[in-house]
């Protein structure tokens, strides 16, 4: 992920999340891990921002959402929604890697279809680690990659674990 898609590419991968959203909620995506009121979550790789609503309903006010991508129109894309829906609690964040959030901040991270476009995964990973508490959960979905790769890559570098394959998503616990 070391460059953003043009501007079109976005703009139509925008549309088609759209279709597929109506089709398939995110917030079923969701229910599988488990995000408490109060949660600290970050959406990594959010594009077009289609979990943060549903986020929102589930963190509530209490909680805090960062959306992370490298596409400027992404970021302002969220940074839009968040206003329109009055979600005070959502903070957009442009960056290909580092997060800029503390050590042990985030209770929860998405990396829902972005890992195979990482040029270097074990850099997130250990970023990603960084910023989780130490019962923090990875939430994890690549449909580009199969159920063995997926698990091998995520727990190779020792900083996860596996705790629990889901209808949609794969739990990881950090190490």
């Amino acid at each position: 992920m070391d460059e953003p898609m043009s501007n079109r590419d976005f703009r139509f991968m925008s549309l088609g999340f759209k279709f597929r959203d109506l089709l398939r909620p995110r917030i079923n995506i969701l229910k599988e891990v488990r995000i408490k009121p109060g949660s600290h979550v970050l959406d990594y790789g959010c594009g077009p921002g289609s979990y943060i609503v549903p986020l929102a309903e589930l963190v509530g006010k209490s909680g805090k959402i960062y959306a992370l991508d490298i596409h400027p129109l992404a970021i302002r894309k969220v940074k839009a929604m968040a206003s329109e829906k009055g979600l005070p609690n959502v903070q957009a964040i442009q960056s290909d890697d580092e997060t800029g959030l503390p050590d042990n901040s985030l209770d929860v991270v998405l990396l829902y279809d972005v890992f195979h476009l990482l040029s270097d995964p074990n850099r997130i990973l250990g970023e990603l680690h960084r910023v989780l508490t130490p019962n923090g959960i990875l939430s994890f979905g690549d449909h580009h990659m199969k159920e063995n790769e997926v698990v091998s890559e995520v727990t190779k570098s020792g900083l996860f674990k596996l705790a629990r394959k889901g209808q949609r998503t794969y739990t990881f616990l950090r190490e």
